[in-house]
């Protein structure tokens, strides 16, 4: 059975960083394009019980699916804190010269805190794109090479921010994991890319990607542009925090990583013989011991054209 896409979730972090300024995916729900016309869908999951608090445990017999409100069969189920490729983005432009020691140092945090077969690679970006790695490694689970990947030199130039998302989009359709991150660390926005916004944000609803972006504002900067950084990560039905200070930042790394490690993979296969439409509709449902609990995911998915057509 081949894949449509990986659907990424809309995240319920109900525990909020004091401070710190959180957008739900689920505001504003954009529709997500599959990435190929197959036939397998798969959503990525958080659940949470009635006091907020993530929900382990769970077996496929405890979720249903609904697309366009019909009952689809499970045909594919992933537990929590599966092994996932995580790309980290980060902006190294001279408005960055001095905020990145923090956000380096929040990196490596939340490396060392990660599953231990998780993989990551490293995109810096100023005026163009530089991978961390050495071409020879495109993924490491070696900390010393990651932290050698993130330490990347003076900050300066430009921001190419765009050119650095669709670059990682196209690096992780050779990751090993189901489950694909990109975490993205800027404070402006973009002006130097070659690649247009619509046509990164086309490109991010066609990936099975789940991006957090993290604004480091600065009032000051004529480039400030959260606005590009929430509607990257809602489109991917991620998530965009803007920490009021940097001392937040380690604490948003955190939090973004409770969630990787707290989310099921629920997978369907779409009518595609009896419904012609592109855009559909999907809930999932989660109940444990009759009661129902709160189950985000993405709302929205969108089916393209057989091949050759427009």
């Amino acid at each position: 059975m081949k894949r449509i896409g990986h659907i990424a979730c809309g995240l319920a972090l109900a525990a909020l960083l004091p401070g710190v300024l959180f957008e739900s995916p689920l505001t504003n729900q954009a529709d997500f394009t599959i990435s190929d016309n197959v036939n397998l869908v798969l959503l990525d999951v958080s659940v949470k019980d009635s006091n907020a608090a993530y929900v382990l445990g769970l077996e496929k017999s405890n979720f249903r699916v609904l697309e366009d409100g019909k009952q689809r069969a499970i045909t594919q189920f992933g537990s929590v804190d599966a092994p996932v490729t995580v790309g980290l983005v980060v902006d190294n432009s001279g408005s960055m010269r001095s905020k990145r020691s923090e956000v380096l140092q929040a990196g490596m945090s939340f490396a060392r805190e990660s599953n231990k077969n998780d993989e990551f690679f490293v995109v810096n970006f100023n005026n163009s794109v530089v991978p961390g790695l050495p071409p020879q490694t495109p993924f490491t689970d070696n900390l010393q090479s990651l932290q050698n990947a993130l330490y990347f030199g003076r900050p300066t130039g430009q921001t190419a921010l765009y050119d650095a998302v669709s670059y990682s989009l196209r690096h992780l359709e050779s990751a090993h994991h189901e489950q694909r991150t990109l975490i993205i660390v800027s404070d402006g926005g973009d002006n130097v890319s070659k690649i247009p916004l619509g046509d990164l944000v086309a490109q991010i609803q066609s990936s099975r990607v789940t991006i957090y972006t993290i604004g480091l504002m600065d009032p000051d900067n004529r480039d400030l542009k959260p606005g590009v950084l929430r509607r990257i990560a809602t489109v991917s039905g991620g998530a965009y925090f803007q920490p009021r200070t940097l001392e937040d930042v380690p604490l948003i790394f955190a939090q973004i990583s409770k969630d990787i490690r707290h989310r099921y993979t629920v997978g369907f296969v779409p009518d595609e013989e009896h419904d012609k439409r592109i855009i559909r509709s999907v809930k999932v449902i989660a109940e444990r011991a009759g009661e129902r609990l709160i189950c985000k995911s993405r709302s929205i998915y969108r089916i393209p054209p057989p091949a050759g057509k427009v």
